[in-house]
């Protein structure tokens, strides 16, 4: 009889310390946690709307929406975030189906995880 083992599919997210603390030296702690906040809120929005562009099929959509959030993610220092955004939006681009599908289960995981992480890094709280 043969084993199935289920692998956990784990990865590190990347948060730019150095720019999470460049936006509190810049408005200090207060207003930094407040601009964050809306930053995630927001993120959290573009992530969802992506997913429900993929979900419908409108890859010019989801091209869009992935813009989007690489570019709220990378001025806030989620890396991985951003780029896994980008890698989405150039394969939606391109149409390519199976990898897309791939990519798009790895930004639900990043995404959530990025959502947390700034966060747990201490910069602003």
């Amino acid at each position: 009889m043969a084993q199935i083992t289920s692998l956990a599919i784990t990865e590190p997210v990347r948060v730019d310390a150095r720019r999470v603390g460049d936006i509190v030296g810049e408005l200090g702690e207060t207003a930094a946690q407040n601009v964050i906040g809306l930053a995630l809120e927001q993120l959290a929005v573009a992530l969802t709307a992506t997913d429900a562009a993929l979900e419908a099929g409108d890859l010019a959509l989801a091209v869009g929406h992935a813009d989007r959030l690489s570019r709220l993610a990378w001025q806030i220092g989620l890396l991985s975030l951003a780029g896994v955004a980008m890698d989405l939006g150039a394969l939606a681009e391109r149409g390519q189906a199976p990898a897309l599908s791939a990519v798009r289960a790895r930004l639900l995981r990043v995404g959530n995880r990025s959502l947390t992480a700034i966060w747990d890094r201490g910069g602003t709280g």
